[in-house]
């Protein structure tokens, strides 16, 4: 019997806009009825699935009562749209962008937000189709442009810092995350006490990104089981959960059989592991790979299409380095991007030991791991409480080894695998298989190709690394700062004393406060962070750069606390954009009606021929902060019902400050915390860096990026502004000064007794004594992390293809047990 593994599709943007407008009478369904009803509807949209009700355990319990993302006012966004522009333009420019906000404002921009509205009726999100369309037309090499990285901090126990048991120890703590994530035992995530939309863990496992010729994919075995390992570009499987979501593997059993895949892997030569390297091929532009794929699976008579199968549907990947990075920057690229290294002509860098579809668990040689994931439906915040959970559990699993009453970080466990009776595991193969792939001659060619243009991309981009432990988080909130203020100050100052001007610089806000949240855009620079940088340059005194450092952090708080109420432009215009869009789409197709639209036509890109030439319709777009409505409710349309928009794009989206505004310089991203040792991403263009960040109690860890512009020099300058600045707060600090936010301990001292000698030595004065901003915990707490339209690159993905037609609703992947070459296990 075959059991098939279903992956659920991402319904295209036309369908999704077609469900809120009344049918047209003489309409013809795209399929017989009968075939629509053997849909259900997660299966027609499964990333918007309106209406479909969540599962009901303590995992998603939540999400009913979550609200929906609100769309704000239209002249409270624009208005917002000239503040982030202010400081970023000349006066002529300001000009310029004013009278096209005005034009906006009584032309197009009422006809516009009425569309918007009807168009959110009755959806989870007014943006999530348009966002999850941008993700998934993106056409360039995700690697590098797309997918994060996280690095862990080592193993506490140092018996476990070697790849195979390292790799052993992430794997059974992933599974149970897996476990609890699928038995909804996973406590919900919280802010403030309040519940955070839980729907992108619903969304980690199992999941691959596919390319197809009309766009990539979304695709996902809700019941798979097993893991994919990579060593030397080699591909390896085997299960390690049964049918109950129980782990059917101890630790000792994962360990020998990596330990296998290992010896197994170092047998191939290393010209023949680079000649069936497939996953390079994971790294080309999408359309190539679309085309790759199909290659791959149009023989009936080769396993080329099992053996993907498997690679797709897996759980996610794990990758066993054979290199041993050992500076912070050496390690960071290899969990980006793998290192280029040719020897011979013959690439064995680990950069071919990846697959860059799935989210992959990185593990070196010395046991530094970490992780690399495709996060078209995850952010940095879902995957860092993952990368969190993974590292407690491993720590706590330990403690129990010593004493069995240390706790647990789940709420339930798997029942012992070493005790149970193996035929309870069901139909499963513990045993590792490796994939062995039908090397057409093809394939052999694209991957050579594949692999030269990869080392291109890598040499293009340098990253470097500061692991400042001057301070940290406990002195910035003593001194009375945000610590995420604090530090995006540092980004603005370090830039302005290199070359003398401000730059378009965003930051990413969670607003998963509402139901599937993703992010909102924070446009860092401000009037008053472009007079603190302009004064700390300058010659003036102390007081005055440190008064104007406050007024730029409180700026700064407070546009973060908006932004994460998704009050922010940036989505609310790229939304407006995209209905703008989808109506010159439906002029052209002649499908409009009278009582409204009715959509039967695709989303086009921007670079259609209706678009003016130069005109950017991209969207690294990200916010400030509009009004709207406590309720997120919206008012009816106020907009003549017949009338249509011109197919000349509005001048608010051809304005230079539509470009400005889309064009980040210095893409920066707080996601982590103790377990992190870094977190960075690729530049999100080439005069730009991408910096992510990790503030720590005692500490601040930086990774930047950029496509060689000077990156060692840019954290040089970083790091000493970090050192003056503390010098500055140093000589404004009134002598005998408490801060207010001193300890309680600190309070409690005993005081002096004038005139007597007290002899228990002298008093050492700490610089940044004292507790918890609550002001400047909340505003971290509400950053989320890196995500793609954090990243600044969704004009890309809107030019890459405008044809979202005949995108497929679903995926099937055949039962493979007997796949691949089974490995010996007897010698272990």
């Amino acid at each position: 019997m075959t059991v098939t593994r279903t992956f659920d599709m991402p319904g295209s943007l036309h369908e999704s806009i077609a469900k809120s407008q009344p049918p047209i009478s003489d309409a013809k369904p795209s399929l017989p009825q009968k075939a629509q009803d053997d849909f259900t509807l997660a299966q027609k949209e499964p990333l918007a699935h309106d209406g479909v009700k969540q599962p009901t355990g303590i995992t998603f319990a939540a999400q009913d009562k979550l609200p929906k993302l609100p769309i704000p006012e239209l002249d409270s966004t624009l208005e917002k749209y000239l503040d982030v522009l202010k400081p970023l333009q000349s006066p002529r420019e300001q000009r310029d962008t004013a009278a096209a906000v005005q034009e906006f404002l009584r032309a197009e921009g009422p006809e516009l937000q009425a569309r918007l509205k009807k168009y959110a009726t009755g959806k989870t999100s007014y943006i999530e189709q348009f966002w999850y369309d941008s993700y998934l037309n993106f056409d360039n090499p995700v690697v590098l442009n797309l997918n994060p990285f996280f690095l862990l901090e080592d193993d506490p126990t140092p018996a476990r810092n070697n790849q195979v048991t390292r790799a052993a120890s992430l794997v059974v703590s992933a599974l149970c995350f897996v476990r609890a994530v699928r038995k909804e035992e996973l406590p919900p995530d919280t802010l403030r006490g309040k519940p955070l939309c839980m729907y992108q863990y619903s969304r980690m496992f199992g999941t691959a990104r596919v390319p197809t010729h009309n766009g990539c994919q979304i695709a996902q075995d809700s019941g798979s089981k097993h893991i994919v390992v990579l060593c030397k570009g080699q591909f390896y499987w085997f299960d390690v959960l049964d049918d109950n979501s129980d782990l059917i593997m101890t630790e000792k059993d994962l360990a020998i059989n990596l330990q296998v895949i290992v010896d197994d892997a170092e047998d191939t030569s290393i010209q023949e592991a680079a000649r069936g390297a497939l996953g390079v091929l994971s790294t080309e532009n999408r359309k190539i790979w679309a085309g790759l794929r199909d290659v791959l699976t149009r023989d009936e008579d080769s396993n080329n299409a099992e053996c993907l199968n498997i690679v797709d549907s897996s759980l996610f990947i794990l990758c066993l380095d054979y290199t041993e990075p050992k500076s912070g920057a050496e390690l960071c690229g290899n969990m980006l991007c793998g290192t280029n290294e040719v020897v011979k002509g013959v690439q064995i860098g680990t950069c071919t030991n990846r697959w860059y579809d799935k989210m992959q668990i990185i593990v070196c040689k010395n046991g530094s791991a970490g992780i690399n994931f495709e996060h078209t439906g995850v952010d940095g915040h879902t995957v860092l409480r993952f990368a969190s959970d993974v590292y407690t559990d491993t720590i706590l699993r330990f403690a129990k080894s010593i004493n069995g009453l240390a706790p647990s970080l789940w709420a339930s466990t798997s029942p012992d695998p070493s005790k149970r009776d193996p035929k309870s595991f069901g139909d499963v193969s513990t045993t590792p298989h490796k994939l062995e792939w039908d090397m057409l001659p093809e394939l052999s060619t694209a991957l050579r190709f594949a692999e030269t243009r990869l080392a291109d991309l890598i040499q293009q981009n340098e990253f470097e690394t500061l692991e400042f432990a001057g301070y940290g988080k406990s002195f910035m909130t003593s001194m009375g700062f945000s610590p995420d203020a604090f530090v995006q100050m540092a980004f603005q100052a370090a830039y302005y004393g290199l070359y003398g001007r401000v730059e378009n610089t965003y930051e990413p806000a969670m607003t998963k406060v509402f139901l599937h949240g993703r992010t909102e855009a924070i446009r860092a620079v401000s009037l008053e962070s472009v007079d603190f940088v302009r004064t700390f340059w300058a010659e003036k005194s102390a007081q005055q750069k440190v008064d104007a450092l406050r007024k730029a952090c409180l700026k700064h708080t407070n546009h973060t606390k908006e932004c994460a109420k998704a009050l922010g432009q940036d989505r609310h215009l790229y939304a407006l954009y995209c209905v703008w869009q989808r109506a010159v789409d439906e002029e052209g197709a002649e499908a409009t009606s009278s009582a409204g639209v009715s959509s039967t036509d695709g989303y086009a890109s921007p670079v259609d021929g209706t678009v003016e030439p130069g005109a950017n319709a991209g969207p690294n777009r990200q916010p400030s902060s509009p009004n709207t409505k406590e309720d997120g409710n919206v008012a009816k349309s106020q907009s003549p019902a017949g009338r249509q928009p011109s197919q000349h794009i509005p001048n608010l989206f051809a304005d230079s400050g539509w470009d400005k505004i889309n064009n980040t310089i210095l893409s920066t991203s707080n996601c982590g915390n103790p377990s992190l040792r870094q977190f960075g991403f690729g530049p999100t263009s080439g005069e730009g860096f991408g910096i992510g960040y990790i503030i720590k109690d005692d500490s601040v860890s930086i990774c930047a990026s950029s496509k060689h512009r000077q990156t060692q020099r840019f954290i040089d300058a970083i790091e000493s502004y970090f050192l003056e600045i503390r010098k500055l707060l140093r000589q404004t600090q009134k002598a005998g000064s408490t801060s207010k936010h001193a300890s309680r301990a600190r309070e409690a001292e005993r005081p002096e007794v004038p005139g007597k000698k007290v002899r228990q030595g002298k008093a050492i004065v700490e610089e940044g004594v004292g507790g918890r901003d609550e002001e400047g915990e909340e505003d971290d707490d509400g950053l989320g992390g890196y995500g793609f339209f954090d990243a600044g690159m969704l004009l890309q993905a809107l030019k890459a293809n405008e044809d979202m037609k005949g995108r497929p609703s679903e995926k099937a992947f055949a039962r493979r047990t007997t796949v691949g070459k089974k490995l010996r296990l007897s010698e272990y």
